[in-house]
């Protein structure tokens, strides 16, 4: 019991003295605690007392593209760990491939009464993709909230980290090390987040009078592998320093140029975007932008709480400000000749 009430207080970050009154139904505790309380109680596995039973908790429907890029599990955490805090339980849905759909588990959850949904990347970042389960739910009106994209057409907030400034930040970082042929490795070309930095790649090249060509860019799917195979493509076209749109693809553009006998950084420089989880770990450890994923989580969990509780009118779209973090994978290019 002791344990267990020491687990559920830091969970919801409150006293146990806090956590035994909810539980033996005691006076003095705020509805939103109790809720919260009640919440952690679900999400470690804890069953509840016998008269608290009756009561569900309210789902919010927490929606990722997938699991293997780490940043998408670091969100879940994050958003998870906010919705308790407002006594909403997250409901957890990861694509597969093959498996259930983003339009699927939307069916599910609105079968579930869900209070809301937040959706961690997904098809609304493809603007060719279909979204007709988004204007279900919009039709429904059923509290939503994107993370690092906007659907035009649908009024959902969003909070997003800044595409822009965090190309212009590994732009300028690999121009000021003296390189001139700086290539970059995107998602698919209908993929926003990757649209919004090609666009300011090129703004990039002109303010550091680096070279530009349209066939310094490459797309790919969003793997290891994709960055691989992209990054093959662009050493071929003499490129030494890489911007990558994820980690993932990053580690593939490592992985390509050792392939190709080529030293990072002695002779490519990579910079990926994320600075997920393990990337200190790395050989060598990767320079990369990072996303602000706890803020954003947070602010995603306070704009929907605000249209599940109707008193904040639509903010539109949050930018939240990347970082570089300067570690192993870059420096100088080799002398030329």
């Amino acid at each position: 019991m002791t344990r267990r009430l020491a687990l559920v207080a830091k969970k919801v970050g409150v006293s146990e003295a806090t956590v035994s009154r909810v539980l033996n139904g005691k006076p003095g505790v705020s509805e939103g605690t109790r809720q919260s309380v009640l919440t952690a109680l679900d999400v470690l596995g804890y069953e509840r007392p016998t008269q608290l039973r009756g009561e569900r908790a309210r789902l919010v429907g927490l929606v990722l593209p997938e699991l293997q890029n780490p940043i998408f599990p670091a969100f879940a955490e994050v958003i998870g760990g906010a919705l308790a805090q407002q006594g909403l339980t997250p409901v957890l849905c990861t694509q597969t491939r093959g498996g259930v759909s983003e339009a699927d588990y939307v069916d599910l959850l609105l079968q579930q009464q869900v209070s809301g949904v937040i959706f961690a990347g997904g098809l609304f970042a493809q603007a060719d993709a279909p979204h007709g389960h988004y204007r279900r739910l919009a039709e429904r009106k059923i509290p939503v909230v994107l993370v690092n994209a906007s659907i035009e057409g649908l009024d959902f907030p969003c909070v997003a980290c800044d595409d822009a400034v965090a190309v212009e930040q590994a732009w300028r970082h690999l121009a000021s090390l003296g390189h001139q042929r700086i290539g970059l490795v995107l998602g698919p070309s209908d993929h926003v987040p990757s649209r919004r930095k090609l666009a300011a790649a090129r703004v990039a090249a002109e303010s550091t009078g680096t070279q530009w060509s349209d066939a310094f860019v490459e797309r790919s799917i969003f793997s290891l592998e994709g960055g691989q195979a992209a990054t093959t493509r662009l050493l071929e076209r003499g490129v030494t320093g890489f911007v990558c749109g994820s980690d993932p693809l990053a580690l593939g553009a490592v992985r390509a140029a050792r392939r190709k006998g080529l030293r990072v950084p002695a002779d490519v420089s990579v910079v990926g975007f994320d600075d997920s989880a393990f990337m200190t770990c790395t050989e060598p450890p990767l320079s990369t932008v990072r996303q602000p994923i706890e803020a954003m989580g947070r602010a995603a969990v306070d704009l929907l709480c605000a249209q599940i509780q109707g008193t904040q009118p639509h903010p539109g779209e949050l930018l939240f400000e990347p970082e570089l973090v300067v570690r192993a994978s870059t420096a100088p290019p080799p002398p030329a000749g």
